[in-house]
């Protein structure tokens, strides 16, 4: 089995989501996007493969907006179409917080800026706990992502939404795959400023990481599992249609 996996950047990394996709024998073909030199000026050129080779399509965050193309440039558009063709092709696909959000985009929702932004460990409000466990999950957006017609709503948190699926895809808001390597690299390169700019400390983030690295591991192969059997299999599992459709939610 084989997966793609979009980096849109080079301080984007798999984490306990690729540990734990490789356990479960699929060989993983990782692509950056916008390389370490292009940080700065991320308008790259760059054209993405055909997603029908592949038996599975995991999106990773980034630092910008997916509706930012004086920015980012030609690629996005070009991602989205990606998006649309897996999604056409019955490929599988797992949207992490920027790649949620282009998966929303791609389908037929939106992108906005939130209220406020969200960073830190926070929980969510679930109504799969099956597939999207409370939490804590780590959170770094300023953006949320508007549900796409036919999506179903799965989490939520005080800014907006924070999972969907529709079809055999799913988005998360959140960042399952964090880990304080990770986490030291988005500091390294702005994002101790960001954070302290909303009164958030970098070096409690830092500590909360370390602490809860076992859990959070654990955490992110409870939803590499849960995707792959009731999304990625149809398993019936608790990621079904839930009481009610609430109208949804700039990303790491």
């Amino acid at each position: 089995m084989r997966a793609l996996v979009i980096r849109h950047d080079h301080a984007s990394l798999l984490g306990p989501i690729g540990d734990r996709l490789a356990e479960l024998g699929y060989a993983l073909d990782e692509l950056t996007v916008v390389p370490a030199e292009h940080h700065h000026a991320p308008g790259v050129d760059f054209t993405f493969p055909d997603p029908a080779g592949y038996e599975l399509l995991v999106l990773l965050g980034a630092p910008w907006s997916v509706y930012d193309r004086a920015v980012i440039g030609p690629w996005v558009d070009r991602e989205l179409v990606l998006l649309r063709d897996a999604f056409a092709a019955d490929v599988p696909v797992l949207g992490i917080c920027f790649g949620a959000q282009a998966l929303a985009a791609a389908l037929g929702g939106a992108v906005e800026r939130a209220p406020r932004p969200e960073i830190g460990w926070s929980t969510v409000e679930s109504d799969a706990p099956g597939l999207i466990a409370r939490g804590p999950w780590f959170q770094w957006h300023f953006d949320r992502f508007v549900l796409p017609p036919g999506a179903v709503e799965l989490a939520r948190g005080p800014v907006g939404p924070q999972a969907f699926r529709i079809g055999r895809a799913l988005g998360v808001q959140f960042h399952p795959e964090l880990t304080e390597e990770t986490l030291l690299q988005w500091l390294d390169l702005g994002g101790r400023r960001q954070a302290e700019e909303f009164g958030v400390d970098p070096d409690r983030l830092i500590a909360e990481t370390r602490a809860l690295r076992e859990e959070s591991r654990q955490r992110a192969y409870g939803l590499v599992d849960g995707f792959l059997a009731q999304v990625v299999r149809g398993g019936s599992g608790e990621a079904g249609e839930p009481e009610s459709r609430r109208p949804a939610p700039r990303c790491r």
